[in-house]
């Protein structure tokens, strides 16, 4: 690829300031007069605006790597090494995340990002299949500083000669450097071929101390209790606990992420985290798009395991853990694998399944209707579990879990319901919820009953709310640039340690494998419902849903 002259990325540079950043420097301009509230707002902003074009003018890809990126990420080379790179995984999340950490500086501007995979292609043809894939606006510049850290080797996933070139190329990188560096592998591939990936690795592409080696392996992990022990023993030779980062994506969501902060960093919440204050918890995840033509991929999973098992099962492990010594990731997640064990098993008297057949309209096909499913598959698309947690914390709360596709909107969001105050209100007011909103429009808010104002005294439910855009004016990190910058600096918190996972696959696998015997069926609801009518009788018999006088507003546009 060829390299553009300094003039011409200087004036894709101040092209792209004239056409991209004035929404930008409007916007610092009015947050600053909010916050100073000066008598005289025009002369104020007459003295701010050089300040802000010297500090733009001082700024540069470089500085920002300096300021943003820990000096112990610094201190050596790093290859990111995105193995499966030409598959869907590594274009539509891994490699933009990388680039925004790159273009935001936090990995070293140096990071060399090395695409490995089966196919055939060039630097350039590897540059070109990215480019579409990235963030749109960014300066110019920094996509072309970020083409020159790319790298791509082809190879097989079970020929050691393969890795063998891998790791000549990883050398050659490093070599300027006179120096070791520090390899972060990423595994974008289908569990079929983990193993052989590992190895390959293993024999042929570690570096000695102090550099390190990590490994992030991607969900499923197994099928079962039994699979997903034989995974990690067979994982177990080549690489420590420590090497390994299990990544599920939720944990690195904004609104997850803030779960512990939200339990113990506000006093007001330690007396009533618990069974004398909360009537039941519900944690929800829906989509209104169905499997879309991939239904054979996603048979051989269904809902349970695609979202159930680890997903909402990571975010009910936060709600419910006792609070860790220390915010260490092993003081966190020996928490998370305490409570989990004390979580009962997954009951087929407390689960309903689904299976979306086509829309009321027509114009939806239904699961079945997709050729690449098996005929007659009892495969669910949707799951309500209702779980219990067999400690004096949470003795008698049920945790009600629900995934479903092809459902009426898109939502995730957890949804934690007071006990009533008895009087003298009694059954006249609603009760409070605490309502934390994943994904859209990230919020979290609290539902109180308040007077109506005036001369009345009629009560309605109102909030106490923290929707992210209204209140904060930044772009959320994507959940997989969380968790790689979190894997470089080596804080495993939010990744998946093997007790963990199977604590977690304890809960779910009895289930399961009714579900495949086929004495649990699924039961038929048409595509954009709500689901089987089953489930929402399941959990209004848990849930109240008190007198409807309350809407959530949502972002002020």
């Amino acid at each position: 690829m060829a390299t553009p002259s300094q003039a011409e990325l200087d004036f894709k540079s101040e092209q792209y300031l004239r056409e991209k950043k004035v929404p930008q420097i409007i916007n610092e301009l009015v947050a600053e007069l909010v916050q100073t509230k000066p008598d005289d707002a025009l002369g104020y902003m007459s003295e701010l605006i050089p300040k802000m074009k010297e500090a733009e003018a001082n700024s540069g890809q470089k500085k920002k790597v300096e300021e943003c990126c820990p000096a112990e990420v610094s201190a050596r080379p790093l290859a990111i090494i995105v193995l499966g790179a030409s598959g869907d995984l590594a274009k539509k999340k891994t490699f933009p995340a990388l680039f925004k950490l790159f273009a935001e500086g936090l990995v070293p501007a140096k990071t060399a990002i090395v695409g490995y995979a089966r196919t055939a292609m060039t630097h350039a043809e590897f540059c070109e299949k990215l480019k579409p894939t990235l963030p749109k606006d960014w300066d110019p510049n920094v996509y072309e500083k970020f083409f020159l850290q790319c790298h791509y080797v082809q190879g097989s996933y079970d020929k050691q000669e393969d890795f063998k070139k891998l790791n000549k190329s990883l050398e050659e990188i490093e070599a300027p450097h006179k120096r070791g560096g520090n390899r972060l592998f990423y595994l974008a591939l289908p569990p079929s071929v983990f193993l052989a990936a590992c190895s390959g690795i293993k024999q042929t592409c570690m570096t000695t101390p102090p550099c390190w080696v990590r490994v992030i392996i991607e969900k499923p992990f197994g099928r079962d209790t039994e699979t997903s022990a034989k995974l990690t023993a067979d994982l177990a030779p080549l690489f420590s606990e420590d090497q390994i980062y299990r990544i599920d994506h939720y944990l690195g969501k904004e609104m997850v992420q803030n779960l512990i902060t939200l339990r113990f960093a506000n006093k007001l919440f330690s007396h009533i985290w618990d069974k004398s204050a909360i009537s039941n918890v519900q944690i929800t995840f829906k989509e209104t798009i169905g499997t879309m033509g991939r239904g054979g991929y996603f048979d051989t999973s269904g809902i349970i395991r695609d979202v159930l098992q680890n997903h909402l099962l990571q975010v009910m492990a936060l709600i419910t853990m006792e609070k860790p010594k220390n915010l260490t990731p092993e003081s966190v997640r020996d928490e998370k694998v305490a409570v989990l064990t004390h979580v009962r098993p997954a009951t087929a008297e407390d689960a309903v399944l689904g299976q979306y057949t086509k829309s009321l309209d027509g114009s939806e096909p239904g699961y079945l209707d997709d050729p690449t499913v098996p005929e007659g598959s009892n495969t669910p698309t949707f799951a309500q579990t209702i779980l219990w947690v067999d400690n004096d914390r949470w003795d008698g709360v049920p945790f009600i879990l629900k995934a479903a596709k092809a459902v009426e909107r898109k939502e995730v969001s957890i949804r934690i319901q007071f006990k009533p105050e008895l009087r003298p209100y009694g059954d006249t007011v609603n009760r409070n919820e605490l309502v934390v909103r994943l994904q859209p429009n990230e919020a979290m808010y609290l539902k109180i009953n308040a007077k109506d104002p005036g001369m009345t005294n009629e009560i309605h439910t109102t909030e106490l709310d923290l929707t992210y855009s209204n209140r904060y004016g930044v772009a959320l990190p994507d959940a997989y640039e969380s968790l790689i910058y979190e894997a470089v600096q080596g804080n495993a918190t939010n990744f998946v340690r093997s007790d963990e996972l199977d604590a977690a696959w304890r809960i779910y696998t009895p289930l399961l494998k009714q579900i495949e015997a086929g004495s649990v069926k699924s039961v038929p609801y048409a595509f954009g419902t709500r689901g089987p009518p089953e489930a929402d009788e399941r959990k209004y018999k848990l849930y109240s849903r008190g007198i409807n006088n309350y809407t959530w507003h949502g972002p002020q546009k």
